[in-house]
């Protein structure tokens, strides 16, 4: 059977911030579906679409530059298959980059993910020093229910700047279970920020060259 690899860019945005992670690949699936692409599926009883994401986005997240990985049984042209997800695809879903990728090409391997916050006012006051406190710390653990050992925040946090209202934090990936952006917030006494309105966003998922 022919086995076409197909790695596509798209935002997840408004409404759909709402959507977890396996209500996502569903409806990513109903728009294939719709859009009359031959997807693969696994084999079994309960065969499901040959369809991976690098990085899960947490409910409530919007995203800005996605990654999604997908396997056809036929061939389809970028453009054409560009066209027939644009027309089916729900509002806040938007697939902006499909990238044809070579026979026998590894799947995506997550490198870093980046994520901005625009802060309401009351949060901003002395948030550039809590973050010069935590960068400038060797080690910040964080503990998860449940789990053993704790995580090294301060050894995945790549980058973390406090800009006017806006926060930057960049996050490097990691086998052994990586910390959150909220771990992040949390850490700078963030952690009611977005009950007050303030929305995380996603702006990047890099993976590995």
């Amino acid at each position: 059977m022919t086995r076409t690899l197909v790695r596509l860019r798209f935002s997840k945005q408004g409404n759909l911030r709402l959507l977890g992670h396996r209500d996502l690949m569903r409806c990513v699936e109903r728009v294939f579906r719709r859009a009359g692409l031959p997807l693969r599926f696994s084999a079994g009883f309960h065969p499901k679409p040959r369809m991976s994401f690098p990085s899960a986005l947490a409910l409530g997240i919007e995203g800005l530059d996605e990654v999604l990985e997908v396997e056809l049984t036929a061939p389809v042209e970028a453009a054409e298959l560009m066209q027939r997800l644009t027309v089916q695809s729900p509002p806040g879903l938007n697939f902006h980059k499909v990238e044809l990728l070579p026979a026998g090409a590894p799947k995506a391997r997550l490198h870093s993910t980046c994520y901005e916050l625009l802060l309401p006012p009351q949060y901003a006051s002395g948030l550039q020093s809590r973050v010069e406190h935590l960068l400038a710390t060797a080690q910040w653990s964080v503990q998860r229910p449940g789990r053993r050992n704790a995580l090294d925040l301060r050894a995945q946090v790549l980058e973390l700047a406090c800009t006017g209202d806006k926060l930057r934090i960049r996050l490097r990936a990691t086998d052994r279970g990586g910390v959150s952006p909220r771990d992040v917030l949390a850490a700078l006494g963030l952690e009611g920020v977005e009950a007050q309105g303030a929305r995380l966003c996603r702006i990047v998922v890099e993976v590995q060259p």
